[in-house]
């Protein structure tokens, strides 16, 4: 029997494992004689592009109700080191017990992870990298009426204008303002290193990033960075003091350390470069594919770090890392153009095509389509193997307006 075994339970480990296991299917090959197998330290699959909302411990789906269904197996653990050479993986099961894995082929798909600040005082620094962050920054808020009636009880700060650091102030403005007793108590504030904000969405989106914090109060503070913070208070760089009683990190991400076991080239923020077929060069037998995964897009570019990127990555890594196994002809990945959908509150999302971000849609056009994003097409089915098998092909994945950023 051969093994197929994909290390991480996110977007693109998720869909690798449903399209191999249709390969699979498609070519009459027994559960005996191909087994799939996920090992992940959660048992859950999160939609981390929702963690900025209220709730977040709802954002999530099990992977057994979406796995199960078609055979493949799951492992509750944390890897810790890869071997490459004798294919084995080492891991630590939930007991604390050490166990090693061997594989055929493997999928390296756990994601990126949040570069946290090495800032005086950041341990009172909240993210929504993970769900757990994300659910200890909900009950904070929801705590802060029962905390002393102080300057900057309702106020918040959040480091960096990025698509993250922008979705979570515009959402903080709504969060804050349902637990405060007075509106005029919220205040956002939304810090950024560049000169102009939404460095990062580009100039494309910037004026329709510039009228949804204009419209929701947001205040911003350009070329500036955040040099001490306590339980009360920030201090930015030239010295103003901010009174605040939430901050949260938006900035810097970087793939998982564990692309420092595969033997190959990485681009700066540590992603492996991986050839056309989703296989790292130089390391036998190992694909890696989303958050992890440096691949080509389009006019030679790499892709972005994206659920719509992950989702896709994740389609056509299964099918050719099957094919791998099978000795079937492997596809080339061909990513759709890119589609850049931002929620900025408000009835504001503003839906953008290409790296320049040409602006398609806006207002509650753009917000539509978010809601389903959101609602809808992030959620993989579950409980029901033929449609999950079904839209794993990579050929039948979201068309361009059906992209989220």
């Amino acid at each position: 029997m051969k093994n197929i075994l994909i290390i991480g339970g996110g977007f693109a480990g998720v869909w690798t494992a449903a399209a191999a296991v249709r390969v699979a299917r498609a070519h009459g090959v027994p559960q005996q004689q191909l087994q799939v197998t996920m090992v992940t330290s959660g048992d859950d699959l999160v939609v981390r592009p929702r963690l900025h909302e209220a709730d977040p411990q709802v954002k999530r789906v099990a992977l057994d109700r979406v796995l199960g269904p078609i055979g493949v197996g799951r492992i509750a653990a944390t890897v810790t080191d890869i071997d490459t050479r004798t294919r084995t993986v080492d891991a630590v099961v939930r007991s604390g017990r050490n166990t090693v894995l061997g594989y055929d082929r493997l999928v390296l798909a756990v994601g990126s992870q949040l570069v946290r600040p090495a800032i005086p005082g950041s341990e009172w620094i909240f993210d929504v990298d993970t769900l757990d962050a994300a659910t200890a920054l909900d009950h904070h808020l929801r705590r802060l009426p029962q905390r002393p009636a102080t300057a900057g009880r309702f106020t918040a700060v959040v480091i960096g204008a990025g698509f993250t650091g922008l979705e979570m102030a515009t959402e903080l403005v709504a969060r804050l303002r349902e637990v405060a007793d007075d509106a005029d108590d919220v205040r956002v504030v939304l810090v950024e290193p560049a000169d102009v904000v939404g460095s990062e969405p580009g100039e494309g989106l910037r004026p329709s990033v510039s009228s949804a914090l204009g419209h929701l109060g947001v205040e911003t503070r350009l070329g500036r960075t955040v040099e001490l913070v306590t339980e009360s208070e920030v201090e930015l760089s030239g010295g103003e003091l901010i009174p605040s009683s939430t901050v949260i990190w938006a900035a810097g991400m970087a793939a998982t350390t564990l692309t420092e076991c595969i033997p190959g080239e990485r681009d700066r923020s540590g992603r492996l470069r991986v050839d056309e077929f989703l296989r790292v060069p130089g390391a036998p037998d190992v694909f890696a594919t989303g958050d992890t995964a440096a691949a080509v897009a389009e006019s030679g570019h790499t892709v972005m770090r994206s659920c719509r990127h992950a989702v896709l990555m994740g389609k056509f890594t299964g099918h050719n890392v099957a094919a791998d196994v099978l000795g079937l002809d492997l596809t080339p990945f061909a990513p759709d153009p890119y589609v850049t959908c931002l929620d900025l509150r408000a009835a504001r999302a503003p839906v953008a095509t290409g790296r320049d971000r040409i602006v398609q849609k806006t207002g509650e056009q753009g917000k539509a389509l978010k809601r389903r994003i959101n609602a809808e097409w992030l959620y993989p089915p579950v409980d029901d193997a033929d449609a999950l098998l079904k839209l794993a092909d990579y050929q039948g994945s979201w068309s361009r307006e059906e992209s989220c950023a």
